[in-house]
């Protein structure tokens, strides 16, 4: 099996600190929407923020310009349950996250954040861009089981008619930051391709962690830094095949696999799995590896990260 060299503890800390402030970033970005109210963190870039804000009105377009994530969902799904289920049962059929808190950081135009509540989840979902929280929230109004259920006038007149069943989905303009100073934690942690687009990589997931209850789970999905990953997600995705936006990524900010495994080491949270998850043309879809598959040569373009925090 092919692995790289874990990183000395203090090496890893350097390699996901990005100190750029929010305030400088927003000197630079005049179009930038205001940044999520009262945060005081410089893990939020407003150009960032803004680059995806001009882009809100191609959430839901499942063949524009998010297109890719829309396609990675199954994935992203498959993943959250497959680390549940490595020290837990699983019932519910179909809402196997039934009795979950599941908190979606960097949801962008829900497309996550509505799968998990649909699968039984109670969901928060947040973005620091209030545009993609107004497109996520307009999207979910569509659909009348993310609406609290009123009885209707004949409801009392037929008893044996179930109720309808409604999906707990709640979204809010806010940062990761925010949740910490209000005490919240969950039993799930989900943030998906979302950490190759922070400032400050540390900061965040030091946010995430604290976000996570005890013996709850933290999932991640992100980028490797490697000559492959800059091939596929920025020379061919942006600049040839323009299947997103150029600008969209920033080489500079992917996080290799091996400064993730350290830094939840030097946590003492010692079950991290690696999953790769590339892309297969043919099929139009992601594929998610298993642990180790093809020596770990899966994880050098997008991968998945899970972490259980200690008890």
């Amino acid at each position: 099996m092919i692995r790289a060299a874990r990183l000395h503890p203090s090496l890893a800390s350097h390699l996901l600190r990005r100190p750029l402030s929010t305030a400088a970033a927003a000197s630079s970005s005049p179009h930038a929407p205001p940044p999520a109210a009262g945060t005081g963190t410089n893990t939020i870039s407003a150009s960032e923020i803004a680059h995806f804000s001009s882009l809100a009105a191609h959430w839901w377009d499942p063949t524009g310009e998010f297109a890719l994530l829309h396609r990675m969902n199954p994935a992203r799904v498959q993943f959250v349950r497959d680390s549940i289920l490595r020290t837990e049962e699983l019932g519910g059929g179909a809402r196997w996250l039934e009795g979950r808190s599941v908190l979606d950081v960097g949801c962008g135009g829900g497309i996550f954040a509505e799968a998990l509540s649909r699968l039984g989840a109670s969901t928060l979902a947040i973005d620091a861009s209030p545009v993609n929280i107004r497109v996520a929230q307009s999207h979910a109004a569509l659909d009348p089981s993310f609406v609290s259920p009123s009885p209707s006038p004949s409801s009392s007149l037929s008893p044996s008619l179930p109720p309808r069943r409604s999906n707990s989905l709640e979204y809010r303009h806010t940062a990761a930051e925010n949740l910490v100073k209000e005490g919240q934690q969950f039993d799930v942690v989900c943030s998906m391709e979302v950490l190759e687009h922070v400032e400050d990589a540390h900061g965040f997931l030091d946010c995430l962690s604290d976000l996570t209850k005890p013996g709850g789970l933290l999932l991640l999905s992100t980028i490797n830094r490697t000559p492959l990953s800059h091939l596929l997600s920025i020379t061919m995705a942006e600049d040839i095949l323009r299947l997103v936006t150029p600008g969209t990524h920033t080489y500079s900010k992917f996080v290799k696999p091996e400064e993730l495994q350290t830094y939840f080491d030097a946590k003492g949270w010692y079950s991290m799995e690696r999953r790769g998850c590339p892309y297969d043309p043919i099929k139009g879809g992601w594929r998610l590896m298993g642990q180790g598959d093809l020596g770990g040569l899966g994880e050098m373009g997008n991968y998945f990260a899970g972490v259980r925090k200690p008890l």
